[in-house]
């Protein structure tokens, strides 16, 4: 691939300047809803709750609403900035460059990533003044974040090469990724659930990374740590697959 950096770094550089240009958009946003989570959440209803899992209630709801921002931002990032591209007809002139596609398909997700993972700072530090930042495993915390973002980055593209109007790519986010995402045990414990219910969570995804990320943060988890990663890691091997796969043929692409 080193033959093929410059034009990496040409669709990495495009991707980060076209959010840090219009960053009172992408990133300050997320800051005040996830401080409104906070404060709601946590300190007014977490201060009725008492405990979850052993910890306070806002330092447990903490990595799940850090997740959370990434995820949206991540998957957005990617979803509107390859949408546009198709729109403006700008993909063509990347089509059409002696570069293969998997140059591409990196450039643009690897964008997604920059902007869910600087969110999801700016969400940690906006969680300092609220809750005391304490990391059990940094290498479990940066490996479930990292997948996680490439997860949703590569699920933003795929939505981004089907969608034909702007209104498609804000359909998978509302009534998919939404409610996938609050039920994914950002605000509670599966213990709390009955069995019945622990049994059907655990078929949505985003248990096992906010859970996975959760245990990097506080130690505890809901599930299986090993099989959290190796659904992440089967979900990011399955999208590249499938990203790669309609790039290379052109579909929702070349008319």
């Amino acid at each position: 691939m080193g033959k093929y950096s410059v034009a990496l770094n040409a669709v990495l550089i495009k991707e980060c300047t076209r959010f840090l240009r219009i960053w009172v958009q992408t990133l300050v946003p997320p800051a005040i809803t996830m401080t409104l989570y906070f404060v709601i959440f946590g300190s007014l209803i977490g201060e009725r709750i008492g405990q979850m899992g052993g910890f306070d209630y806002m330092a447990f709801i903490v990595p799940g609403l850090i997740m959370m921002s990434v995820i949206t931002n991540s998957y957005s990032n990617v979803a509107s900035s390859f949408f546009s591209a198709k729109f403006q007809r700008n993909i063509e002139e990347l089509l059409v460059a002696p570069v293969p596609n998997y140059i591409i398909v990196l450039g643009y997700i690897g964008g997604g990533m920059l902007r869910g993972l600087l969110v999801g700072i700016i969400v940690t530090l906006v969680a300092t003044f609220f809750v005391d930042i304490h990391i059990h495993s940094y290498f479990v915390l940066i490996s479930t974040v990292l997948l996680t973002a490439m997860v949703f980055a590569l699920a933003g593209l795929i939505n981004a090469i089907f969608a034909n109007t702007f209104d498609d790519i804000s359909i998978i986010p509302t009534f998919v990724l939404t409610p996938l995402t609050y039920l994914g045990g950002v605000f509670y414990s599966l213990t709390l659930l009955p069995e019945v219910w622990q049994t059907v969570s655990k078929i949505n995804p985003i248990v096992y990374m906010v859970n996975a990320f959760r245990y990097g943060f506080l130690g505890v988890t809901d599930v299986n740590l090993t099989f959290a990663f190796a659904m992440i890691i089967g979900f990011a091997v399955i999208f590249f697959t499938i990203a790669m796969m309609l790039i290379n043929r052109g579909i929702g692409i070349r008319s």
